[in-house]
């Protein structure tokens, strides 16, 4: 078997990967919704896999992981990676967790991170709200997230919240801000874990999602501070989302200082580049994403390495589309013991829900989804369906 064509197409906000093959088959994948911009990096792969047979994957690999990079620009690699695995899997006549090395578990743990609506405002008693809202949904998700501090609006809403430099608006997704957390802002941010907590109790788990953009001391005051409160997680709080490097000795520190869990991971592109952060044990809990890591091969790996450092694993997920939740059911149903849940991911649009072809009428019950046993990634789009969505430019990516 021989790869004939490499395509990408931007539907709704996703760029989708097609690999298409000699014998009939071809792979899909997926971009998040978020990097809409990625179709010209995808398609400068083109050359590179012409001829080559899709099932060896990682001999595949081989000729492009070195082109990608962190966040964003690891998620062209990643979703060729997963168009591979999914011509694999087909070949083979097989979920591509089966060549894995198989299923570890029935049902794939999940959170929500993702299914959530604007909230009202910034205030204790909006984010009270949205975690009432979130908790009440059908899905029944076991933990929710919430973003604060620099992952949310309040560093601009909430007045003299931090000492830094704000950022214009950069009219893309990942712009940061950081600096010193005044006072005002710290008991701000207290006041809203507070008031979730009291509407959750113990019923549902809270993490939060927290930056990038915090100075190490407030980092280590805020975990803490919230030690009481039994969180899942501080996430992100030093580096994460779009910034290019991990800082592992900062957050060992951070680590040490307290009995939070703090977790990152989410922008990091390649093992490489978790190695350090889990061979000294800087984070309790890691969150690769396989749209960004380089793949699931890639996560895979990363989640075996830090079992045998006792090091959680909870992927990231959020923008990943219905397409890449096939990606990361089939690797988390391999995950080791260390596996707590990924986040579930949500599609740019409410339409793909009807182009998406394999899923159960309800993905989610009690916060678990079961695995997909179709070949590959178990996943198919609905041509006919989706070309109402395609571009003029990507009138024949179906063909």
């Amino acid at each position: 078997m021989k790869i004939t064509d490499l395509r990408c197409a931007v539907i709704g906000k996703h760029p989708i990967v097609r690999i298409v093959t000699d014998e009939g088959l071809y792979g899909l994948g997926e971009v998040e919704f978020t990097k809409s911009y990625l179709k010209p990096f995808v398609l400068h792969f083109r050359e590179a896999l012409i001829g080559e047979d899709p099932t060896d994957v990682e001999r595949v690999m081989l000729k492009i992981r070195q082109r990608g990079s962190f966040k964003p620009y690891g998620a062209a690699v990643s979703a060729i990676e997963h168009a591979l695995w999914d011509i694999a899997g087909k070949a083979a006549g097989v979920p591509v967790y089966k060549l894995l090395g198989g299923k570890v578990r029935d049902k794939v743990r999940v959170y929500n991170g993702s299914i959530r609506q604007k909230r009202t405002g910034d205030r204790p008693e909006d984010y009270a709200a949205d975690v009432k809202w979130m908790m009440e949904q059908p899905q029944n998700f076991f933990m929710v997230k919430q973003g604060i501090s620099f992952h949310s609006n309040m560093k601009d809403t909430i007045e003299d919240f931090h000492y830094g430099v704000k950022q214009k608006k950069a009219g893309y997704h990942g712009a940061m801000d950081q600096g010193m957390i005044s006072e005002r802002g710290f008991n701000h941010m207290l006041d809203c874990v507070i008031a979730m907590k009291e509407v959750l109790g113990d019923k549902v788990s809270l993490a939060l999602d927290c930056g990038p953009g915090w100075m190490l001391p407030d980092a280590i005051k805020f975990a803490r501070a919230v030690e009481k409160y039994n969180l899942m997680w501080l996430e992100d709080m030093l580096t994460g989302d779009y910034v290019p490097w991990v800082n592992p000795q900062a957050y060992r520190e951070l680590t040490t200082s307290t009995s939070t869990p703090i977790h990152t991971g989410e922008q990091i592109y390649l093992r490489h580049n978790f190695k350090e952060l889990i061979e000294t044990q800087a984070v309790r809990i890691i969150g690769p994403d396989p749209a960004d890591i380089g793949g699931i091969a890639e996560l895979k790996w990363v989640a075996e390495h830090a079992y045998m450092h006792s090091i959680l694993m909870a992927p990231h997920g959020t923008a990943n589309g219905l397409l890449g939740l096939g990606a990361l059911i089939n690797v988390c149903a391999t995950l080791p013991a260390n596996y707590i849940a990924f986040e579930y991911p949500s599609a740019s649009d409410t339409w793909w829900e009807d182009l998406v072809i394999g899923l159960p009428p309800q993905i989610v019950k009690d916060s678990m989804v079961d695995l997909l046993e179709a070949p590959g990634l178990g996943l198919d789009i609905d041509a006919e369906a989706a070309r109402t969505y395609l571009r003029e430019e990507d009138a024949g990516f179906f063909d």
